[in-house]
């Protein structure tokens, strides 16, 4: 075999991970720096605020997926922007999960509860999830996929889940406001 094949056929043959992550998001006021290594099954995320009122400190979390999209939305109009994390598992289904944290009136960063969907939402889950806040809703969509659709050709449509920010007793939530199915 030839040296390049032999180099493609290897390069085939491991799973794919993003490359390392590094932003920086600014805020009104503020800014958070966001690295990662996206490297395999023991990945982690740094976030680094500046300008925050209170809390400054690095902030260091341990995730399974690669980190593929940071941004800042207002999801709940106080002013005071929401950090929205979106992670991506490595193969042909590209699970997403999106981890969110609230500013606190441009405080601290706190992390956001966000509600699992049922299993009824998730029928026909097979990844490929976009993540957006739209008008102060945080929208998760996906295909839909039919019993003997394949990863590369969903036929029944998409769904989308929308959450809205709720304050809770000790921290935020994002809690399921509305499941939606169409074509």
């Amino acid at each position: 075999m030839k040296p390049i094949l032999f180099l493609l056929a290897i390069a085939c043959a491991l799973p794919c991970f993003a490359a390392p992550f590094d932003q920086t998001l600014d805020g009104e006021g503020f800014s958070i720096r966001i690295t990662s290594p996206n490297t395999p099954e023991k990945n982690e995320i740094t976030l680094q605020p500046k300008g925050l009122k209170s809390v400054n400190e690095a902030v260091t979390l341990s995730v399974e997926d690669s980190l593929t999209r940071a941004f800042l939305e207002n999801a709940n109009a106080d002013n005071s922007p929401e950090l929205f994390l979106v992670l991506t598992s490595s193969g042909s289904g590209s699970y997403g999960e999106v981890l969110a944290f609230s500013t606190n009136g441009k405080k601290a960063l706190t992390p956001i509860v966000i509600h699992k969907p049922t299993a009824k939402d998730l029928e026909g889950y097979m990844g490929h999830d976009e993540f957006e806040v739209v008008e102060g809703t945080l929208i998760r969509r996906f295909p839909v996929y039919k019993a003997r659709d394949t990863n590369a050709s969903p036929t029944g449509g998409w769904r989308q889940i929308q959450y809205k920010l709720k304050s809770g007793e000790a921290a935020w939530h994002f809690r399921i406001d509305r499941v939606v199915s169409f074509d």
